[in-house]
């Protein structure tokens, strides 16, 4: 694993799941006095193990393929030089910040922290806006009308139920 990736795993993913989460925790069980951790004997702690493993998987799986196929990474100063147009990517736009939020959806519940509940809330709207204004008009400036094919057929959130299939590759 090269350093440019790890560094972008960390950049914008470490600060979501783990600064915030904790800025949160130590702020919130100061207050209260405990954080109510699920233990495994609970349907919230399973619940979890679910969210964080398909979290785990798809920002591993999106990494690999920015990577391998993309030729760069998830960080700003080593973007990917290819559109990525595999795997995950197929059934919906954003799947690696799917997986920051599903993640986060398993903090929430590990922790019983409606707290980190409301901060992925707040990221979702977050980054959906950054998506909007900054990432999208980039990716259409960098990889114009294969971008913009993409965008018109594959949904930013809700996965399709077929993978999409571009007839001009």
């Amino acid at each position: 694993m090269s350093l440019n990736l790890i560094k972008g795993m960390l950049f914008i993913p470490g600060t979501a799941l783990v600064f915030v989460p904790a800025l949160i925790l130590g702020a919130t069980a100061a207050g209260q006095g405990e954080i109510s951790l699920a233990g495994s004997g609970s349907v919230r702690f399973w619940i979890a193990l679910v969210l964080a493993s398909d979290g785990l998987i798809l920002a591993a799986w999106t990494g690999t393929l920015f990577k391998t196929v993309g030729e760069g990474t998830p960080s700003p100063w080593d973007l990917p030089r290819k559109l990525v147009l595999r795997g995950p990517y197929l059934l919906f736009r954003n799947p690696m910040i799917a997986g920051v939020l599903l993640l986060l959806g398993a903090e929430s519940l590990l922790f019983g922290s409606w707290y980190i509940a409301l901060w992925l809330c707040v990221f979702f709207v977050l980054k959906t806006a950054y998506l909007v204004r900054v990432e999208e008009p980039e990716l259409e400036r960098r990889f114009g009308e294969s971008y913009r094919r993409y965008k018109e057929n594959v949904p930013r959130w809700i996965p399709r139920l077929q993978p999409w299939e571009d007839g001009a590759q």
